[in-house]
C-alpha cells in the first residue's frame, strides 16, 4: 500500500494482532459502558436513593438523561440497545476469526457498522443538547468509542486490502453467506437475549402509583391541605414537591405504595412547591416552567375532591409530554373543563399557592422534594430507619 504523503514509501502497518486488539478492546469497553448505563437507568427508576457519579450539576447529569422519555426507545432503554449493539459486534469479529475465514476479512461490514453506531452517537447528542438540555458523561464515553471503532475498523480494513471499500463490503457478504450455519453460534445468543428482553423485562421506567383503594382513607387537613393514609397517624409526612420534579414522582409514589401496603400507619400531607421562577421568589431563572401552573389545576382539583386523581395524573404526564391540555385533565379526572380552565386564573386558588411556597420557605425549604417530620426537613428521601420505627 502506498503512502499518500510521500507515494515512494510504503505505510509501514503493524502486526494484524495490534489492530484486531484495539478493536476488541473498544468494543468491550463500549459493551461495559452500556451494562453500567443500563444497571443505572434501572435504579434511577427503582432505587429511592440511588444517584450516579455523574450527576454533577444540571448541564452534567447522567440521571437527567435517564429520566427523559429520550432514554427508551422501542420499548427498550436506550442502554439496553447498546448492550445489543456492541454483543452483535462482538459476535462478528469472533465470526471473522473462524479458521475458514481470512483474518483480513470482515472490516468492510465492521466499519459499516460502526458507522451507524455514530451516526446514532450524533443523534442522541443532538437530543441531550437541544431536547434534554443536559449531558451524560458515561454517554459522551460511548459517543468517543464508537468514533474510535469506525476509524479503526477503516484503517484495519486499508492496511490489509488492496481493494476498494465496495469490493470488500460485497467480500465480506460472501464470507459471512459462506460461514453459515457456523456463524449463527456466534450471533444467536444476540437474538434471543433481544428477544428474552422484548418479552420479560418489565416496564419498570413507567412509574405509576397504586389506585386510590377504599381502604385508604384521605381529605383535607384543617387548613385545606390533602391528605392520604391515616388520619390519627404517629408518623406524619409533609411533602413539598414539584410536578416537573422527577425525584418528587418517584418518592410520592414510592410513599403512595407504601401507605397502600400500610394505610394505618402513615399520613402523607401534601404541599405545593414548584420550582418556576414565575410563582417561586428563589428561583432566579427559568426552571420547571409551567410547574406553577400545574399546582394550581392541583389546588383547584382538592376544593372539588378530586385531588388525588390529579396529582396522579400531573405526574404521570409531566416529564414524558409537553402538549399537556385542560381539556384532556377534565375528561381523564371527571372536572368540568371551563371551571378548570378558569382556575389558574382564579385569586383564591393563587394565594393558596402563594401560602404554600411561603410555608416551605418558612420552614427552610431550598429544593424538591423536601419532607417535613416532627420539625425535621429532610431532602431529595426519607432515610430509612425513619420509616422503619414507625412501620415496625
Amino acid at each position: 500500500m502506498k503512502n499518500i504523503f510521500s507515494p515512494d514509501r510504503p505505510i509501514r502497518r503493524l502486526p494484524f494482532y495490534v489492530y484486531n486488539g484495539i478493536v476488541l478492546l473498544l468494543v468491550l469497553a463500549g459493551l461495559i459502558t452500556s451494562i453500567y448505563l443500563a444497571v443505572s437507568h434501572y435504579r434511577v427508576y427503582t432505587d429511592m436513593g440511588f444517584k450516579s457519579f455523574c450527576a454533577v450539576s444540571r448541564a452534567v447529569n447522567c440521571d437527567t438523561v435517564s429520566q427523559s422519555p429520550y432514554a427508551v426507545f422501542l420499548g427498550l432503554p436506550v442502554a439496553v440497545w447498546g448492550v445489543i449493539g456492541y454483543l452483535f459486534a462482538l459476535a462478528m469479529l469472533l465470526s471473522a476469526r473462524t479458521r475458514a475465514a481470512a483474518r483480513e476479512r470482515g472490516w468492510a461490514l465492521l466499519f459499516w457498522l460502526f458507522l451507524i453506531f455514530s451516526c446514532l452517537s450524533i443523534a442522541l447528542a443532538l437530543i441531550s443538547s437541544y431536547l434534554i438540555k443536559s449531558y451524560c458523561l458515561m454517554c459522551i464515553l460511548t459517543y468517543v468509542i464508537n468514533f474510535a471503532l469506525m476509524w479503526y475498523a477503516w484503517l484495519t480494513r486499508s492496511r490489509f486490502s488492496s481493494v476498494g471499500l465496495a469490493a470488500d463490503t460485497k467480500g465480506d457478504i460472501l464470507l459471512f453467506r459462506s460461514l453459515y450455519p457456523k456463524n449463527l453460534l456466534y450471533v444467536s445468543p444476540v437474538l434471543i437475549l433481544m428477544i428474552a428482553l422484548y418479552s420479560f423485562l418489565p416496564a419498570y421506567w413507567n412509574l405509576q402509583p397504586p389506585a386510590v383503594a377504599a381502604h385508604v382513607a384521605s381529605g383535607l387537613t384543617e387548613d385545606g391541605h390533602p391528605w392520604i393514609g391515616a388520619e390519627n397517624s404517629r408518623l406524619v409526612i409533609t411533602e413539598f414537591t414539584d410536578y416537573q420534579c422527577f425525584q418528587c414522582k418517584k418518592m410520592h409514589f414510592f410513599l403512595r405504595q407504601l401507605i397502600s401496603n400500610h394505610p394505618g400507619k402513615i399520613k402523607l400531607i401534601h404541599r405545593n412547591y414548584p420550582m418556576d421562577d414565575k410563582f417561586n421568589p428563589i428561583v432566579k431563572q427559568p426552571l420547571h416552567t409551567g410547574s406553577g401552573e400545574m399546582a394550581l389545576l392541583a389546588i383547584y382539583a382538592a376544593t372539588q375532591n378530586r385531588f388525588w386523581a390529579m396529582n396522579d395524573l400531573l405526574f404521570e404526564i409531566a416529564g414524558a409530554r409537553k402538549d399537556v391540555g385542560i381539556r384532556e385533565l377534565a375528561h381523564r379526572t371527571g372536572l368540568d373543563f371551563s371551571h378548570l380552565k378558569a382556575a389558574v386564573r382564579n385569586p383564591g386558588i393563587r394565594r393558596r399557592l402563594l401560602e404554600d411556597i411561603r410555608s416551605g420557605l418558612e420552614t427552610g425549604v431550598v429544593g424538591t422534594p423536601t419532607f417535613v417530620i416532627d420539625g425535621r426537613a429532610f431532602v431529595g428521601q426519607i432515610p430509612a430507619d425513619v420509616l422503619k420505627k414507625a412501620l415496625d
